[in-house]
C-alpha cells in the first residue's frame, strides 16, 4: 500500500528538538533513542492497483524508532479480517504486505556532525516493500521490491523534520535494477485542544522515475515513472487516533495505467479511514 504513515511518538519526541541539540547530543550514540508501537483498523476505498471492484478492510501493525545508528519506520498490513466475499481482498488476493525502512545514520557511524542548513542529519537509507501473495511467470503478482540510497531529516518551513530519500530501485520479482525513487515522509501537529489531543497534517510522497518499460508484458505493461502522494488529517491523543487520509496514484509501482491484457487501473484517488490504538 501504502497507509498512514503515522510517526505520532517519534514527532511528539522530535518536536521538543531543535537542530543543536540532535548535533550536541551525536556524540552520545544513544542519547535520542525511542520507540512506539500501535495499531490501526483501516478501511480503503479505491485503493490501487486495481482490476475491478476496489474496497476492504485490514488491521496495520505499525512500528518505529531509533536505536544508536538505526533509524527505523515498518508496518504490516493484514487484508479481509473477516474473509468477506466483496471486495478487492479475495479469493487468491494477496493476504497481506510489509514495508521496512531502517536507516542508518552517517553522523552517528562517522561520528561526525553532518548537518548543515536545513540538513539536521544524514543516513544510508534502504527500503523493503513484500507482498504477500504469489508472482507467476507473465509477471503478474504481488509488489516485491527493495531500495538503496542517501537519507536525510530536513527542516522544512511549516512542515519541520521532513525525513526525504533518493533510492535505487531493484526489483525482487524479476531480480533487475530499474529506475530510482525519491520519498519524502511528514508528520506536522497544527492545532492543540485543552486535553493536550491534537490535530496533524502526515503524509508521504513516493514517486520512481528512470524505469525501464521494457521490463513490462502484454499482460502489465510498464511506466518509466510514476508513485503516490498521501495527505492525512488525523486527531491524535496519548492512547488513541482517528483520521482520514487521501492518496492520489500516478502509474504507481510503475504499472502503465489501464494498459496490457490484464488492463490494471492504477492512476487515480484513494479514500483511507483509520481508528488507532497506541502502546
Amino acid at each position: 500500500m501504502k497507509n498512514v504513515k503515522t510517526l505520532a511518538l517519534a514527532a511528539t519526541t522530535v518536536a521538543a528538538m531543535s537542530t543543536s541539540a540532535f548535533a550536541a547530543e551525536r556524540s552520545d550514540l544513544y542519547a535520542t533513542d525511542y520507540k512506539w508501537m500501535q495499531f490501526n483498523a483501516m478501511y480503503s476505498v479505491d485503493e490501487l492497483p486495481s482490476a475491478g471492484e476496489s474496497g476492504h478492510n485490514y488491521l496495520e501493525m505499525e512500528f518505529g524508532g531509533r536505536k544508536g545508528i538505526v533509524d527505523l519506520y515498518g508496518y504490516v498490513d493484514v487484508f479481509n479480517l473477516g474473509n468477506e466475499s466483496s471486495g478487492d481482498k479475495v479469493g487468491d488476493a494477496s493476504k497481506m504486505f510489509m514495508k521496512f525502512n531502517p536507516r542508518f545514520s552517517l553522523d552517528a557511524i562517522t561520528g561526525k556532525n553532518l548537518s548543515f542548513g536545513p540538513v539536521q542529519e544524514v543516513y544510508f537509507s534502504t527500503l523493503f516493500n513484500w507482498g504477500g501473495g504469489a508472482f507467476n511467470k507473465d509477471g503478474i503478482g504481488d509488489v516485491n521490491a527493495t531500495f538503496w540510497g542517501i537519507g536525510a531529516d530536513v527542516n522544512v518551513p511549516w512542515l519541520g523534520k521532513t525525513g526525504m530519500n533518493l533510492y535505487a530501485h531493484y526489483d525482487l520479482n524479476k531480480k533487475e535494477w530499474n529506475g530510482y525513487q525519491f520519498s519524502a515522509n511528514w508528520f506536522k501537529p497544527f492545532y492543540f485542544f485543552e486535553n493536550k489531543s491534537f490535530l496533524s497534517f502526515q503524509g508521504y510522497v513516493d514517486w520512481q522515475f528512470g524505469g525501464d518499460e521494457d521490463m513490462g508484458n502484454e499482460f502489465v505493461p510498464m511506466s518509466d515513472n510514476g508513485g503516490a502522494a498521501f495527505f492525512g488529517l488525523y486527531w491524535h491523543s496519548d492512547k488513541y487516533a482517528l483520521g482520514y487520509g487521501l492518496k492520489g496514484y500516478k502509474d504507481v509501482y510503475l504499472l502503465k495505467d489501464g494498459a496490457g491484457i490484464v488492463g490494471l487501473e492504477t492512476t487515480g484517488w484513494g479514500h483511507y479511514f483509520t481508528a488507532t490504538y497506541k502502546f
